[in-house]
């Protein structure tokens, strides 16, 4: 896969901002395997309405986009995409005239992130209200375009585009992936390169867990120790590493440029053993522990009862927060098994204000509703199918209070879960999770007593212990990853497996032609070589 595009990320943005792209024409014949069906798209759409001409894309092709920077933005994205594989020129303008493809802002009943795409033979036309929807319905004419449309080379074509209307909009607005950083260190470069893979499936939220008990990756000024120690290592003993804060900055733009805001975790008051290993202070004897190479949770733990403590969560959360310009701050409190019921809930009723305090929202794990969740929170459900009922019936309580839900449940949607017995990396504490069983579930009804409202949206987590590379990374989230992803995005009415599985198989020359991995599941019909 092109690691940061950023002209084609540009275009992109572009034409989703442009978001009315029009394409006027005759649906093509059933029998014209070069035309992708109108609604073969991951997420389904809303609304598909197929009929008329295919547009196609020649060298008279031209990108007009609304008089805006960030519909330019998103055109440029879009050219980027297309221009090598295509080696048509499409300049983008912002001149007004007809055909082509249009990206248009105004459409206010799309809401934030929806747009429609319509097509014909005269062009395409994306239509969104703000500059996201236009984003994704570039993403959306990218599924519709074949799938040698991502190469870096010149291909031969034809580029046709199904004539018709499709008018979407998401079911959740929080609709994310997360990535271990700390387990297992991965570059910016790496970490750009999952950012655009998640657009690709209109994914608006990227949770970076940075601080574990194998290592701290996020530069601390007024700690530096966490980073010039607490960094030197990983699972398994490697060199570890860390973001400084420019290439964090770096990470946030680029992601903002996907339209993906990102959400960072700094866990506590468990998995700590890197801060506690850094700082001696931080240990409520006053010892540092060595580092940790291992796999096992819950042995570490911040003393609750020293003042020093909190000195050091407010310095960190004051200067993450300064360099994060999205709404929320992910505090962990996940597997604090070494923190008494007692001096979790203390540790929770101070740090939570501190978050506010520098102006973000808390984001938790469900055990977070154990406490006091502060007003605004969200907790991330990531419980299991079978967990007790009386746990389940404390998240569900904390919902009908007021605090809104992420789900993350582990069985379903952790992407570091094996496949099958036989799947060579990852783990199985939750079980095995094969494709369908990632998919086939609906958020709105999982957890007991939990009102619909309470649903914020979804979450796919990807923890890195036996992870170490980009391949490693994509063989476990692709192909479950994209029915996440539709899980938050798609109306409840759309989701079935039958149908989706042949949608799913559709995808893998995309993958194929970015350079992307994926486990063949049996479960998936996939085109043959």
């Amino acid at each position: 896969m092109r690691q940061h595009r950023t002209p084609r990320l540009l275009s992109t943005l572009l034409l989703v901002a442009a978001a009315s792209i029009s394409v006027v024409g005759a649906a093509p014949p059933a029998a014209d395997r070069t035309v992708t069906p109108l609604g073969q798209v991951i997420p389904a759409p809303v609304s598909v309405q197929p009929g008329g001409a295919a547009y196609r894309i020649t060298g008279d092709t031209r990108i007009r986009v609304a008089d805006s920077a960030e519909a330019r933005k998103v055109g440029e994205y879009l050219a980027d995409i297309l221009r090598p594989s295509t080696g048509h020129r499409l300049p983008v303008t912002s001149s007004h005239g007809q055909g082509g493809i249009q990206l248009r802002l105004g459409a206010r009943e799309l809401g934030a992130e929806g747009y429609r795409l319509a097509s014909g033979r005269s062009g395409v036309t994306i239509t969104a209200a703000q500059p996201a929807g236009l984003f994704h319905g570039v993403q959306t004419l990218r599924q519709l375009l074949p799938a040698a449309v991502e190469k870096d080379s010149r291909q031969p074509g034809p580029w046709l585009v199904a004539g018709g209307t499709i008018e979407d909009s998401p079911r959740y607005g929080y609709r994310g992936a997360m990535l271990d950083v700390s387990r297992h260190f991965f570059t910016v470069d790496q970490v750009k390169r999952y950012i655009d893979e998640l657009a690709l499936y209109k994914v608006n939220k990227l949770h970076l867990h940075l601080s574990d008990d194998q290592g701290w990756r996020i530069a601390i000024d007024s700690w530096p120790r966490l980073t010039s120690y607490g960094a030197s290592t990983q699972v398994g003993g490697g060199p570890g590493g860390y973001y400084t804060k420019s290439q964090y900055k770096d990470i946030v733009r680029y992601a903002a440029s996907r339209y993906l805001e990102v959400v960072p975790e700094i866990d506590m008051p468990g998995h700590t053993n890197a801060a506690l290993a850094s700082y001696a202070d931080l240990n409520c004897d006053g010892v540092a522990p060595p580092l940790y190479t291992g796999t096992e949770v819950g042995f570490s733990s911040l003393c609750v009862a020293k003042d020093v403590t909190y000195d050091f969560v407010d310095d960190v959360i004051r200067e993450l927060a300064a360099i994060t310009p999205g709404r929320y701050l992910h505090i962990g409190g996940d597997e604090a098994h070494s923190t008494s019921h007692a001096d979790y809930v203390a540790f929770m009723d101070r740090v939570q204000p501190i978050v506010a305090k520098y102006g973000k929202k808390v984001l938790g794990w469900h055990q977070l509703t154990g406490a006091t969740p502060a007003p605004g929170a969200l907790a991330q459900y990531w419980g299991l199918d079978g967990t007790d009922a009386a746990e389940k019936e404390q998240v569900a309580q904390a919902a009908r209070n007021g605090t809104g839900l992420v789900l993350s449940p582990a069985d379903r949607v952790y992407l570091d879960m094996k496949y099958t017995a036989d799947t060579p990396l990852g783990q199985d504490w939750a079980g095995l999770v094969e494709v369908r069983r990632s998919y086939d579930w609906d958020p709105g009804n999982y957890l007991p007593g939990v009102p619909g409202s309470a649903v914020r949206g979804v979450e796919a987590p990807l923890w890195t212990e036996t992870l170490v590379k980009s391949a490693d990374i994509e063989y476990m989230a692709f192909p479950r990853l994209p029915g996440v992803a539709e899980l938050g995005w798609s109306p409840a009415s759309t989701h079935d497996w039958d149908t989706y599985k042949v949608r799913l198989a559709a995808q893998a020359p995309r993958w194929d032609a970015l350079g992307i991995g994926y486990y063949r599941s049996p479960q998936v019909p996939w085109p043959s070589a």
